[in-house]
């Protein structure tokens, strides 16, 4: 249903349970200069200014126009603001599915729930007005009375697919203008193979054939974080996968992942996201695609 309130830059779709389904808010009215952690995805469209953007425990600078993204409790901030200006684009995964709508977006794994990939996009000038402008007509809509969900949807899935064509094409930038580090990508591969058995640095550093020192250097330079840090990261993300994709218990999605119990697992879940794999559950919800097959 619809949820309107006094001022335009905060119009919410609720559930029926209050949770905010999807919404669009200024920085004059919605802060991420301290940490916080949203139940929704965010797309955070920077207009001008620069900063420090925090994302659980990665962090990079940025300066306008840009675009941020954040997966659903994720711990984020952004520091040393400097004239920022920014537009949120929130929506939650009851609202818009993105892994049931895979085919048609294609950024679940590339905007979202990626631990290699800075959650950025450099944008120019004319692709800052494209994205301002559908943000512009979906605030519109959300203004409309008689507006319809499906109509938003529309919307949200024309800037994801547009958010996701303009990452991959910088990262194909990237590629020409970056010489590829065969050996991290050799550890890219390893890990999502193997983070389930191996979760110490050295196992990986003597598959690869290099000291740990060498792997953490070339790690840090290539990935922007440790070893250790990815090998963490990927059973996070795991974990969230198995929480939000599946209706297993937290019992049998500890025993998938190799733990000993649910209680370290639950322990170990909640150092690196601040909050337990129930709690995560009960913000994030269940997704749709879990009862597909059912």
């Amino acid at each position: 249903m619809l949820i309107y309130t006094n001022d335009p830059a905060m119009k919410n779709i609720l559930s029926e349970n209050g949770e905010n389904l999807f919404s669009i808010e200024k920085s004059e009215n919605f802060s991420l200069e301290t940490p916080i952690q949203l139940s929704q995805y965010l797309i955070i469209l920077i207009h001008k200014g620069e900063g420090i953007y925090h994302a659980d425990f990665a962090s990079f600078n940025f300066s306008g126009p840009t675009l941020l993204f954040s997966t659903p409790l994720q711990t984020i901030y952004i520091e040393q603001l400097k004239n920022i200006e920014y537009t949120v684009l929130k929506f939650h995964g009851d609202f818009y599915c993105i892994e049931a709508h895979r085919e048609e977006v294609a950024c679940n794994g590339l905007l979202f729930n990626n631990i290699y990939l800075e959650p950025s996009i450099i944008i120019s000038e004319q692709q800052h007005n494209d994205f301002n402008k559908l943000l512009l007509h979906l605030e519109e809509e959300l203004a409309d009375p008689h507006s319809s969900e499906m109509i938003l949807k529309a919307y949200l899935q024309v800037i994801l697919a547009k958010c996701s064509t303009a990452k991959l094409r910088t990262m194909e930038k990237d590629i020409v203008t970056t010489s590829k580090d065969e050996k991290m990508e050799q550890f890219r591969i390893l890990l999502d193979e193997k983070y389930l058995i191996l979760r110490k640095p050295n196992d990986y550093a003597q598959i690869l054939s290099i000291s740990p020192n060498t792997l953490t250097k070339k790690s840090i330079k290539y990935f922007g974080k440790t070893p250790t840090q990815l090998i963490q990261d990927r059973l996070i993300l795991e974990a969230k996968k198995q929480l939000h994709l599946t209706t297993r218990s937290i019992k049998e999605i500890a025993y998938l992942l190799q733990f000993n119990d649910e209680h370290y697992f639950s322990r170990f879940f909640k150092k690196y996201t601040q909050i337990s794999p129930q709690t995560f559950r009960n913000k994030g919800g269940i997704s749709q695609v879990a009862y597909l097959s059912k």
